[in-house]
């Protein structure tokens, strides 16, 4: 399987970081191809300026990211919850790489569009300081609405998994290693 990895926490020391690469060794271990891009390394303006009324020129790092989601069957998002949401610079690299055109079209007759990027799969893994019970009573698991349904199913991707990792700062090393097994024991062969 082609499998790109997202590590969409801008620190790669980070725990996020951890699973990242654990995941990419495990994979090419199965025999999987695999791509990986971490946003910490990645050169981008993460803004719309003129939001979607002018097509936004794309980096090099954009470029090569809409190549590793053309190219993969399977993509891995490994990011963390902040503030009940997505890190913004996570958030910037959405709005600027699932372009119109690229990930949607919209119909000009009519309010649905073509989801451009069927044919994918989807892993999210989240990590977050709240306990699971509280993301699901007080956000509403706010970032998977907004990461699964409206940006990667919007586009087609389906299915989307969830692992979700709480309470990270209370884990201790051997906590934190159980999760990492757990994880990459998820992983199939090729």
């Amino acid at each position: 399987m082609k499998i790109y990895i997202l590590l969409a926490h801008p620190d790669k020391e980070s725990f996020n970081g951890a699973i990242a690469d654990n995941y990419l060794q495990q994979a090419l271990k199965k025999g999987h191809e695999v791509r990986i891009q971490r946003l910490g390394d990645m050169q981008f303006d993460p803004i719309l300026w003129k939001g979607y009324k002018v097509q936004q020129d794309l980096e090099p790092d954009l470029v090569l990211a809409q190549e590793n989601i053309r190219w993969c069957q399977k993509w891995v998002i490994v990011y963390p919850i902040w503030w009940g949401s997505v890190p913004a610079l996570f958030k910037g690299f959405l709005d600027r790489t699932l372009s119109s055109g690229f990930a949607f079209k919209y119909h000009d007759n009519d309010p649905f569009w073509d989801k451009l990027l069927k044919g994918r799969s989807a892993e999210l893994i989240v990590t977050s300081d709240s306990p699971w019970w509280w993301i699901w009573l007080q956000y509403r698991n706010s970032d998977i609405n907004t990461i699964k349904r409206a940006t990667l199913q919007f586009c087609g991707i389906t299915p989307v998994k969830t692992t979700r990792i709480p309470n990270i700062r209370f884990l201790k090393d051997a906590d934190r290693h159980k999760m990492l097994s757990k994880i990459i024991s998820t992983i199939p062969s090729a």
